[in-house]
């Protein structure tokens, strides 16, 4: 069988999307581009991909169904990763997949009918998943965190009033009856998903038959993506996993600290202030000993032809405070310093180089970080900068250090 062929296949999930077990008849196969075994059935209760919502998975006969899709000639095509043999298998769906995205999809369509009954923002686009947060893409808008209770709180009471959802056909004509959310991109018969006194959508996605089975719906955040606010959200089984994850680490944090969830925040804060006062004193500390560590690099200073070299490397340095030692070595007569640290990934380099020694220190900084296509400035005396490196270039930082001394000198006099 050609896959340009067209063929007809009844959609049973659109009137039944609990039907998870149901005798499949095979009426065709294709192989795919790609090599992979397609199968087409009489009729299918396994969900395409379409309208923002993922394919199922399941079974046919022996083979696992791992890709569901409508091809360009209407072909329901069931992608199976073994042979189907027979005219007539078992067919299952993944249950617990399926019921994901019904609680998913139905909550999609019932936050976006409340962002735009009480916030005025249409549904510009949605994703649904059952992997990660389902999204929706609305108007750029300005809303508190007030505002985001507020919806929340709405979508969730009309959960809990158990409000039907139901499912059904119209002709194109009828479409000036009914309320649509937004104008049908179709036509011909349009299916419409109706949640009772909240929305009406033109959808060919699956559902559940009741609000109450969505179970809770939580708004975790929004965020500007271009021209647009997307806003993330869980719900149903979804939202009772993340709940019980954050739970774990809220605990897990809250023995750690050696207090109950409910003081996690004021204990952080606490830890927060002490660890800035000991940073301050730290930093204070750090300030006093540089001039005994410069002191220090200077007697073990190498001498280089008329100079004092000093190439000195630090695991836990942070730029500023090399930069302050590199001052301090500046004004010390005869002293070329490169100081460095590495962290694994970048680099920071400070170059110190006295008055009398006829070495440019941007010049230093500017040849050593070439090898690495580092960036950095400062002057003759004092230079900064630094940028990515691997632990090979790392290793062989200061291979041509002497050379690029001499060349800066020659090129000086």
């Amino acid at each position: 069988m050609r896959l340009e062929d067209k063929l007809t296949t009844a959609r049973g999930y659109l009137d039944d999307p609990f039907r998870f077990e149901f005798d499949a008849d095979v009426i065709g196969k294709v192989t795919l581009p790609d090599g992979r075994q397609g199968v087409l059935l009489a009729e299918t209760y396994f969900y395409p991909t379409g309208g923002g919502q993922e394919h199922d998975t399941g079974m046919l006969g022996e083979a696992q169904v791992v890709d569901v899709f409508v091809d360009d000639a209407g072909n329901v095509v069931h992608v199976v990763d073994g042979e189907v043999t027979g005219r007539q298998v078992p067919a299952k769906i993944d249950r617990e997949r399926r019921f994901g995205f019904l609680q998913q999809h139905s909550a999609q369509h019932l936050l976006s009918a409340v962002l735009e009954d009480m916030e005025g923002l249409e549904t510009i686009s949605a994703k649904i998943s059952i992997d990660s947060p389902t999204t929706i893409d609305v108007p750029l808008a300005n809303l508190g965190e007030h505002d985001w209770l507020r919806v929340q709180d709405r979508a969730n009471a009309l959960i809990y009033a158990d409000r039907q959802i139901k499912s059904y056909f119209i002709r194109e004509p009828e479409i000036a009856t009914v309320p649509f959310r937004r104008p049908p991109k179709v036509s011909g018969q349009i299916r419409v998903v109706e949640i009772d006194g909240v929305d009406y959508s033109a959808c060919g996605g699956t559902h559940c038959t009741r609000t109450g089975m969505i179970g809770v719906l939580k708004i975790l955040k929004s965020e500007r993506r271009a021209d647009k606010l997307r806003v993330y959200f869980v719900a149903g089984r979804q939202a009772l996993s993340y709940f019980q994850n954050y739970y774990a680490i809220l605990t897990q944090v809250a023995r750690q600290l050696n207090t109950n969830p409910e003081a996690v925040a004021q204990n952080v804060q606490r830890q927060q202030e002490q660890l800035r006062a000991a940073q301050v004193e730290l930093e204070a500390l750090a300030a006093e000993r540089l001039p005994l560590e410069a002191k220090r690099l200077v007697a073990t200073a190498e001498p280089f032809e008329s100079i004092k070299l000093v190439i000195a490397t630090f695991p836990d340095r942070t730029a500023q405070q090399l930069r302050a030692l590199a001052g301090l070595l500046q004004n010390e007569p005869g002293m070329v310093a490169l100081l460095a640290t590495y962290d694994g990934m970048k680099l920071a380099l400070a170059v110190a180089c006295a008055a009398d020694t006829a070495v440019s220190a941007s010049e230093l900084l500017r040849k050593h970080l070439s090898q690495i296509g580092g960036r950095g400035g400062g002057d003759a005396r004092l230079a900064q900068g630094g940028g990515a490196a691997t632990e090979e270039q790392w290793q062989a930082f200061f291979a041509n250090t002497r050379k690029f001394i001499r060349e800066s000198r020659e090129s000086r006099e």
